[in-house]
């Protein structure tokens, strides 16, 4: 038998905000965990749970060796740029800047991908 994923904990220096971030760009129902100490936010609802778990160092300068892809649609690839942009994500255009996937990062820095195209689709 082959280990379950739980769900995707996330660092961060304020686990309410960036939470929020993702509750807003993903939707599902954001939880405060009152049994643990160090997870204090969980994501529900989506493909896979998200973890937050408040740490008490910021993101270090590099590229994060784990991330999240999103599938978005390609007519909507601008849409989800803009509306992560406005929830305060960033571009990551110092990692990567071309025309197969957008990077960003979310209020805290840790980066994530939008992803369009037949390669990237969650629908098979």
């Amino acid at each position: 038998m082959y280990p379950v994923i739980a769900a995707l904990a996330i660092d961060c220096l304020d686990p309410a905000r960036v939470a929020a971030f993702w509750q807003a760009l993903l939707g599902g129902e954001l939880r405060r965990n009152p049994s643990q100490d160090d997870v204090l936010y969980e994501l529900r609802g989506g493909a896979i749970r998200l973890d937050f778990a408040g740490v008490s160092e910021g993101k270090q300068t590099v590229k994060n060796r784990l991330h999240l892809d999103l599938y978005v649609r390609p007519e909507t690839k601008e849409q989800a740029i803009d509306t992560a942009l406005e929830l305060g994500a960033s571009r990551a255009d110092d990692i990567y800047d071309g025309p197969l996937w957008q990077v960003m990062r979310d209020p805290e820095g840790n980066e994530f991908c939008f992803v369009w195209g037949a390669e990237g689709s969650a629908e098979g």
